[in-house]
């Protein structure tokens, strides 16, 4: 059975969507069956993975409001082992309409039932806010992890992700845990990128990543190529450490 796994930040900013992207092309590219699910209005992991989000007939919004099957909505993508369902514009008052919907949190969760078993992984690019979106996805999920940009104020942002994770595990989703902390954006000519590791590690300790993801500019031009990184340029630092990550997933979920 697949192993679901929402990517939350209610910052933005924070390399969600280039996490999401080149973590699941990185562990497709092993030979995992991975699913990768568009949960953002802006859908950047959409166009990030190549795929026209203008002419996009049925999204992650018919799944979650007209309550379609998840096989109407998955698409392949140019990645061998990668599918994605994608999102659009659709998506934007999605918020609003939850609200009065019936089983509201658990409308992705439901939608997922059936297409668990038939892939590896599942990863949920959540949007960057804690909204009914966000609470879907960690409805849905087993674990999260949490990405986070080696600047200042990064860690204190997080006090609020984890009381939502404990509440969501409370009252929603008994099993829901944090896979891991992806430190991101790293400068390591900084002092204040070396304080950021350290002090997450102090926090977090071994849910922290040893795979730390730098600031480069071939992974930031990659998503305008419609390319994961791998695709875009694979002797890259950022191809490699994505590469390093998913042996680390790998690795964890062995463990």
């Amino acid at each position: 059975m697949g192993k679901i796994i929402a990517i939350c930040n209610q910052k933005g900013g924070t390399g969600k969507t280039t996490t999401a992207v080149n973590l699941s092309t990185a562990l497709a590219l092993t030979g995992k069956k991975v699913l990768l699910i568009d949960l953002d209005p802006q859908a950047n992991t959409t166009s990030g993975l190549g795929v026209n989000k203008h002419e996009i007939k049925r999204s992650i919004y018919h799944l979650l409001l007209e309550q379609i099957e998840a096989k109407e909505v998955i698409i392949n993508t140019k990645v061998e082992n990668l599918y994605l369902i994608p999102s659009n514009i659709d998506l934007t008052g999605a918020e609003v309409e939850l609200v009065s919907a019936l089983g509201r949190e658990n409308r992705l969760k439901k939608g997922l039932s059936q297409e668990k078993e038939n892939f590896d992984f599942i990863f949920i690019d959540s949007p960057p806010s804690l909204g009914l979106l966000t609470i879907n996805a960690l409805c849905a999920a087993g674990s999260v992890l949490i990405p986070v940009q080696c600047e200042y104020y990064a860690l204190e942002g997080l006090t609020q992700l984890n009381n939502t994770i404990s509440l969501v595990r409370e009252n929603l989703n008994p099993i829901l845990c944090v896979e891991g902390v992806l430190l991101t954006m790293a400068d390591f000519r900084t002092n204040l990128t070396k304080e950021i590791i350290q002090e997450a590690r102090n926090h977090f300790k071994e849910k922290v990543y040893q795979t730390v993801i730098p600031r480069n500019i071939r992974m930031s031009e990659a998503p305008s190529f419609g390319q994961p990184i791998a695709f875009y340029d694979k002797e890259s630092i950022g191809a490699h450490k994505y590469a390093d990550l998913a042996k680390e997933l790998l690795v964890g979920g062995e463990g």
